[in-house]
């Protein structure tokens, strides 16, 4: 990569480092993966950065990586087998179960309902609410407009509110 490159790899790098950690924490719901994959994101860019042919706008495409990488960590996740020792070190008591199923059941009545809508709508709202994205932020990860992304989670916000009602009456 010659001195040009690196300036706008850099370049690049501080204008969508916010972003695609962002992404990759609504996806990993956790901190240091988010971390660890942003900084391979930018590395596999900056390996195949001939590659972008500029359809589309770069932070989609270090949001494609970002994607490809996670995809590719869960597999490996799969893979991987849980020893018998990792299984001993900590059983959590039934009483820390009963409570944090109790603090979180609003949490998992919205996943449900979340389950049951369009990938779109349910990636704009992922985002929104779990990585505190903009709308143009989300926009630009989807490849949409800002308004797209507004009207998509108000759309999604209105399912959401009247499950909720669905909720209040049972």
């Amino acid at each position: 990569m010659n001195e040009m490159d690196k300036q706008d790899m850099e370049q690049i790098y501080e204008n969508n480092v916010k972003a695609v950690y962002k992404y990759l924490f609504c996806l990993t719901h956790n901190a240091d993966i988010s971390e660890e994959l942003t900084q391979e994101t930018f590395y596999q860019a900056t390996r195949g950065i001939e590659k972008f042919r500029g359809d589309c706008k770069v932070s989609v495409w270090l949001c494609q990586i970002a994607k490809r990488l996670w995809h590719r960590e869960l597999g490996r996740r799969q893979k991987q087998q849980v020893s018998v020792d990792e299984l001993n070190k900590e059983i959590p008591s039934y009483e820390n179960i009963e409570n944090d199923y109790l603090l979180n059941i609003e949490k998992v009545e919205l996943f449900k309902q979340l389950h049951y809508f369009d990938e779109q709508t349910k990636e704009v709202i992922y985002l929104r609410l779990t990585g505190e994205l903009s709308f143009a932020e989300i926009g630009d990860i989807l490849g949409k407009s800002e308004t797209w992304a507004r009207v998509t989670f108000y759309r999604g916000k209105q399912k959401l509110v009247k499950g909720r009602k669905e909720w209040d009456k049972n």
